[in-house]
Order: structure tokens, then sequence, then C-alpha cells
């Protein structure tokens, strides 16, 4: 387990109330360096990547002026550079204190949001309030499903050696559904699909799969996975273009979806059936 776990003001793992009021101060921030400790190095480090940090959040909820009920689906774009990230039940805490506040309009609660998630992360975090009707563009996947290879896999280390070229150039998307970490405070299990589409040296389907199911006993944070899946791949294969983006099933009535990118581009704002 990483060290979070001795910080008696982490709340993630603890038994917590609900609060009953409005508390900005609930947010807890962890900083990203921690987790980047880990990540692979080398004398010839890749470009730095861009790319950002999708939220989405089930349960927010707060009384319009008469005392009636709002809810709403929020979605949070959090910049990768930021030097900090939420971590997740603290998040949650703090979106759950709004369920008393009386709001005049969604407006007043998204400046809230933007307010404080602004100042906690010393960024600019883009926040969306949607309707909970609609599909909220689940979709199919489109590219190259890796799952139904037959590969043998005899060790769930991490380890980028399993990585094979697969001859010659390629342009490609290649997706799996069978990632799967660990939180490094609890030990639960994290379910997430990803995405993987580069231009450049060929990557061997099979020993791809082979390296994404490794992921299955590490103990990660979403952001930290994705970030140990795009170096490995762009320090083995040096690649034209390359993007990692991860839809991770949702805790806690939020679901955490981490994009890496050669390019500033944005991620696709996909949902998948099972989130």
């Amino acid at each position: 387990m990483a060290d979070f776990e001795n910080d008696d003001l982490l709340p993630l793992g603890k038994v917590s109330e609900v609060p009953n009021q409005y508390d900005p101060k609930l947010l807890y921030l962890i900083p990203r360096s921690q987790a980047r400790e880990s990540l692979p190095k080398e004398k010839d480090p890749v470009a730095p990547f861009y790319g950002e940090d999708i939220w989405t959040a089930y349960e927010l909820s707060w009384l319009d002026l008469r005392g009636k009920p709002v809810v709403a689906i929020a979605k949070f774009h959090i910049p990768c550079d930021s030097a900090c990230i939420v971590e997740s039940k603290s998040l949650k805490l703090y979106l759950n204190s709004f369920y008393l506040y009386r709001a005049e309009s969604p407006q007043e609660i998204r400046r809230l949001l933007s307010a404080d998630l602004d100042r906690a992360l010393d960024c600019e975090v883009d926040i969306e309030l949607c309707s909970v009707d609609g599909s909220h563009g689940i979709t199919d996947l489109a590219g190259q499903c890796l799952d139904q290879l037959e590969v043998t896999i005899n060790c769930f280390e991490i380890n980028s050696q399993l990585l094979k070229s697969g001859g010659g150039q390629s342009s490609e998307v290649l997706y799996s559904h069978l990632l799967r970490s660990t939180c490094p405070v609890t030990g639960q299990p994290d379910w997430g699909s990803v995405i993987i589409k580069y231009r450049g040296q060929s990557i061997d389907h099979k020993s791809l799969l082979a390296y994404l199911v490794s992921f299955r006993d590490h103990q990660g944070f979403h952001e930290q996975c994705v970030e140990r899946i795009y170096l490995d791949l762009q320090q083995t294969f040096r690649l034209d273009y390359l993007s990692v983006y991860a839809r991770y099933l949702r805790r806690g009535g939020l679901d955490i979806n981490p994009y890496r990118s050669s390019e500033d581009d944005r991620a696709p704002l996909w949902r998948l059936s099972r989130q």
C-alpha cells in the first residue's frame, strides 16, 4: 500500500459521516508527483504528454429556493499538468455537502464548483452540469478489440519487456475491456476499458494484450496507470502519435477517465455501456 494510508486527513478507507452543510474544505489534494515517482524514467526521456482527467459525478443534488431537490450529472475536465489531483472520496463528500444547499439556479451551483476546484487545484477546471435524462453518449468503441486473442499469461506484474514489435508501420486503434488495477490505499479493484490510438512502429497485438493484463495486481491510481501505459509504449516504440484513454467503471458515484496524448487534443466524450 502507498503511504497515503498513514495520513490522518485522508478520508479514503475510513468511515465518514455525510456532511450536512456545504463545505469546500472537504476537498483533499494529492500531489501528482507522488504517483509519478514510480513511473519509468530513462536517460533519453520521451516528450511530455498532454491530456486531461475527465470525472463524471452521478451523485449531485441540491435544493431550489423553495426546498425542492434538484439532481444533475457533473462532468469535470482537469488538466493533466495540474500539480495535484483531488482524492476521489473527498470529492464525493464535497459534492454530497450540497444536498441541503439552496440555490437559485444550476448556474449558481456550477459557479461554486468552478470557484472551489479552480482554487483548490490552482488551475482552470472545465465543468458541465447535465440533465440525468438521455443516453449521455453511450457508445460502442471503434477500432480492434484485443480481448479474443489467445494469449498465455503467467505473471501479473507490470513488465514493459512484454511489448513486442509487429514489424513494419501501422496506424490503428486498439482497445481492451480487461484492464484491472487496485486502489493503492484501500486495495479495492478498479475495472476499466483502455483505448490506444497510435501511428508509427507496429505493435504486436498479443504482446500488448498481455502487457495490459499485467496491471491486474498493480496498485495505482487511475491517472498513474494510464501514464504508465503511455510512457511504456512511447519509450518502447517511439511512436509518431500516441494516445491512451481509459474509461473506468464508477465507484462511489464517480468515474475517472484519464486521457494522455502526444498532441494537444481533447478526449472523446464517450461513455461505455458498463459505466
